[in-house]
């Protein structure tokens, strides 16, 4: 072995280069990694970016449990001063290939506040059903709001995309 080389434990300010490694094509390609790898095979936080600055940020959760193995729940939030720009959009797109191409996702799910128009009309762009209100939620300044229970649905597998 080459004397250049050190093997040590990682630390947490090798997190980037890390993700670059883990995210190379050949590493994709020729290992059992997937796009977007970090560093739990069950979770990722994919960030949205506007001329190098981050303006928004989506996750995705794969549930554990057996029964509830194709399932994911989802998360995001965009800055004020990028909201109508497509950075949901775009953040959702990949998100949803990540989900159902590369974890094989059956089922997405999120919440959403029932008044936020603008996201609720995103996530049903993107395919999301409304399934239920849930009244009394969540507590947001001073008093509890009702919210959304939605999900997309993919019981069927895909044919796979022509390269």
């Amino acid at each position: 072995m080459s004397q250049d080389i050190v093997v040590r434990a990682a630390e947490p300010s090798d997190i980037p280069r890390l993700t670059e490694v883990l995210n190379q094509p050949q590493a994709v390609w020729g290992t059992l990694q997937t796009p977007f790898t970090s560093f739990d095979a069950n979770h990722v936080l994919l960030v949205g970016e506007v001329k190098g600055v981050v303006a928004g940020s989506i996750g995705l959760h794969r549930e554990v449990p057996h029964r509830r193995s194709h399932v994911a729940g989802l998360g995001m939030a965009v800055h004020d001063d990028y909201a109508g720009r497509g950075v949901g959009g775009a953040m959702m797109q990949a998100v949803i290939d990540l989900a159902e191409r590369w974890w094989n996702v059956r089922r997405i799910e999120l919440n959403v506040y029932a008044d936020n128009a603008r996201a609720i009309a995103l996530y049903e762009r993107f395919g999301f059903e409304r399934e239920g209100l849930l009244r009394a939620y969540a507590w947001r300044d001073g008093r509890y709001v009702d919210s959304l229970a939605m999900a997309r649905l993919r019981l069927q597998p895909q044919p796979e995309p022509v390269p």
